[in-house]
């Protein structure tokens, strides 16, 4: 755990590698899921099994870092036992913390595992202090993870009303929609991220390459195409190009990522209790840059109240970021 009044830093871990990769770069936490539909990173490939786990739960706090493990879709009608057997195996196996968007699963795990921490995740959407207040009251939900939709004043009031720690993000993709409440991919596969797992399920992606270059599609949908030198991304619909009234471009959001470093002492001073980087769904060598970065940042921020943000740190982040560009998102609104 982090010292005292600095936050947590929490990252991502979608392999026993990654998991390394991140204790051993300063993690204070990671954040994993098991290789089923109750993870909403569930790539084939990635994830872990019970032996992997208890691989890294012991690397983990052999190194004092903690595990997080995120049960974080919602339950299907008729397979609620699914996830609930995936809480009993994570409790068994002694993770520190469950990650729970679902209000019935958030029951069933404070009633059948009391002493185990609950988090509410970011899918769970909670985005006033209301909310997580209920979820503290009703669950014993210890800590909140907001969505990527609030300004920096609107945390800060958000911390100040409700005895819930707050964690927000600090690096990695964004999400255009309220998290949690995603239906852009369920409107084309019929399977949306927050029940199946995946924002592009495998099964509907297709790629198709000519001479002109390559072709991403979802379930038949033409998300984009990338000239012969152009790199290509993660087919995802809200980050495709697309023809509106003749023009070609990014109709929703443009591939950016989120990066705190400009407001890194802000967080700190407004009581942010853990800083998470997404990714679980990225390579080993990115979990250690990004966690060995924001790690001496963090270090910086509450070591010294004239933080400033060193150039390295930023050309170490932007190098890793989604079209090489990053952002302050939705904590900085300057149109308002």
């Amino acid at each position: 755990m982090a010292t005292a009044g600095i936050p947590d830093l929490i990252c991502p871990a979608g392999s026993l590698p990654a998991l390394k990769a991140a204790v051993d770069n300063g993690a204070d936490a990671v954040y994993c899921g098991f290789r089923d539909a109750t993870n909403a990173r569930n790539f084939k490939g990635l994830n872990f099994d019970r032996a992997g786990l208890v691989e890294g739960l012991r690397y983990a706090h052999s190194h004092g870092a903690e595990v997080l493990v995120a049960i974080n879709t919602y339950p299907q009608t008729g397979r609620v036992a699914e996830w609930q057997v995936a809480v009993d195996a994570a409790a068994d196996l002694g993770v520190d913390a469950l990650i729970v968007a679902d209000i019935g699963l958030l029951a069933y795990a404070s009633t059948r595992h009391p002493d185990l921490r609950l988090h509410l995740s970011v899918q769970g959407s909670a985005t006033n202090h209301e909310a997580i207040e209920f979820c503290r009251r009703e669950f014993g939900v210890r800590r909140a993870v907001l969505p990527r939709v609030l300004t920096l004043a609107q945390v800060e009031q958000l911390i100040r009303h409700t005895e819930t720690e707050i964690e927000v993000f600090g690096f990695g993709s964004l999400c255009v929609m309220n998290e949690g409440r995603c239906w852009l991919s369920s409107h084309a596969t019929g399977e949306s991220p927050n029940t199946h797992g995946v924002c592009s399920p495998a099964p509907y992606v297709r790629w198709d390459e000519d001479a002109s270059g390559l072709s991403a599609r979802l379930n038949g949908i033409l998300i984009d195409r990338y000239g012969p030198q152009e790199k290509a991304g993660y087919p995802t619909l809200c980050k495709g190009r697309f023809e509106v009234r003749g023009v070609v471009d990014y109709a929703l959001e443009e591939p950016t990522s989120l990066n705190v470093l400009p407001i890194l002492g802000d967080l700190l001073r407004i009581g942010v209790a853990a800083i998470k980087i997404e990714g679980r769904q990225r390579s080993p060598a990115y979990v250690a840059q990004v966690t060995r970065t924001m790690r001496a940042a963090i270090n910086a921020a509450a070591a010294d109240g004239r933080y400033q943000v060193r150039p390295q740190w930023q050309a170490d982040l932007s190098k890793l970021a989604e079209g090489q560009q990053v952002t302050l998102g939705a904590y900085s609104k300057p149109w308002k």
